[in-house]
């Protein structure tokens, strides 16, 4: 009987939003599910939002790929319950949550359906994964290009700290533990414990610079922490409005490669050569780069116009720092850049000889906002010019007509009064 009472309820809660899909459209009943304890993965919408409707056949495919997991997968139309919204503090759509009991985790990447994929799976295990088995180690790397293992017993300061690590960036990586029996197999470990991220099919280490004991634990937990949240990107990512954020949180320079893709995510030759050639400075000379610059590519230009607040030409290179937004424009023509000329110009940067522009004052950021405002505007004209004209021409219409009624009859009004009176005479 109580298992029919359940069916039922979670009936109510809970339908297909359409046939023959794995995603749930949940309703306000949601509140009270939620605290029974399962994992769940919801997209809170609205159906008006067109970046809603082009994230739904990617959700679909989310939730066909955690099918056989223990993650759910449904989403909330914030217009119908906007308690819901209100009781996550939804501020835009869409707005992808994982959600545990009381807890929620807010997604910060790629809408695609690898990253949100790989977000839920790593919520919904522990901060640090338990690696038993060699065969394990060997899946890891082939279907993962980029993780954390530490190596040794899990006690200690050094465990302590990266277990407090991985907590914080669950959202954002994978953290594994293994012992030195199975990590041997791999790489080569002269000291334990010992952490490593993999990344790229190579092992690199964090180095314990003050030693591990109990007294140096502040200082350990923060070098950790610094570490991690530089080496979790690959070494020449994509750089999108979805991660960028994300990735100023390294507080590097950010050398960018802009490029154009067009809509089957393909990049003509000439602009393939010229990121080829950006690539090539950070794997050739990473341990001179890599502490102090995180390179990577832009596909839309549109990222980099924002930016610079212009309209580059392409291929381009440009370089942002991240604690301050100020960017930096090489003096050569992009066409005539080689690798040594790149290498010069970043170490003018490095050595703050090298011009800067843009910044985050006032002005500046009233001029962004005016450029994007005004390039937006453009985008919408190329893209349908009769509902652009339609959007702005109507309200812009009935104001002149109001403005010219309100004119109108105060002119008429004043020349009634000035109107002499003419009495008949008898």
């Amino acid at each position: 009987m109580n298992s029919v009472k359940i069916l039922l309820t979670i009936f109510a809660v809970y339908i297909p939003f359409s046939k023959g899909s794995r995603v749930l459209e949940l309703s306000d009943k949601f509140s009270e599910v939620r605290r029974e304890g399962d994992n769940w993965l919801v997209m809170f919408y609205a159906p008006w939002c067109g970046h809603c409707k082009r994230l739904e056949p990617i959700w679909a495919h989310v939730a066909q790929s955690l099918y056989k997991t223990n993650i759910r997968v449904g989403r909330i139309d914030c217009t119908r319950f906007s308690s819901l919204a209100t009781e996550f503090a939804i501020q835009g759509f869409p707005t992808i949550k994982f959600i545990k009991s009381d807890d929620d985790h807010t997604f910060h990447g790629d809408r695609t359906k690898e990253d949100i994929v790989n977000f839920a799976l790593r919520m919904a295990g522990p901060p640090v994964q338990q690696i038993t088995k060699p065969e394990t180690m060997d899946s890891l790397k082939a279907h993962n290009s980029l993780f954390f293992m530490y190596v040794g017993p899990q006690e200690g300061p050094l465990w302590n700290v990266f277990y407090t690590v991985a907590e914080r960036f669950q959202p954002h990586g994978f953290f594994y533990a293994v012992s030195n029996e199975i990590a041997k197999k791999h790489v080569d470990i002269d000291d334990l414990p010992a952490v490593f991220v993999y990344k790229e099919s190579c092992h690199y280490f964090f180095t314990v610079e003050s030693g591990n004991t109990n007294q140096d634990a502040d200082h350990l937990n923060s070098t950790m922490h610094d570490w991690i949240n530089e080496e979790r990107f690959e070494t020449f990512p994509k750089v999108t409005r979805g991660n960028i954020h994300q990735i100023l949180q390294t507080k590097k320079y950010l050398v960018l490669a802009v490029v154009e893709e067009n809509k089957l995510m393909e990049v003509a030759p000439e602009m393939i050569e010229f990121r080829d050639m950006v690539e090539s400075v950070i794997r050739k000379k990473r341990d001179t780069y890599h502490k102090s610059f995180q390179f990577g590519w832009i596909g839309s230009p549109e990222l980099a116009n924002s930016i610079a607040m212009t309209v580059l030409p392409l291929p381009y290179l440009l370089v942002l720092n991240s604690t301050t937004n100020h960017h930096h424009i090489p003096e050569d023509e992009p066409s005539q850049l080689t690798a040594e000329a790149i290498d010069v110009f970043l170490q003018q940067i490095y050595n703050q000889s090298a011009p800067i522009y843009g910044g985050n004052t006032l002005p500046v950021r009233l001029y962004r906002m005016y450029f994007e405002a005004r390039t937006s505007l453009a985008d919408m004209w190329l893209g349908n010019p009769v509902l652009t004209t339609v959007l702005f021409g109507l309200p812009i219409g009935f104001l002149s007509l109001i403005l010219y009624s309100i004119c109108c009859a105060d002119i008429l009004d004043a020349d009634e009064e000035d109107e002499p009176t003419h009495e008949k005479k008898e």
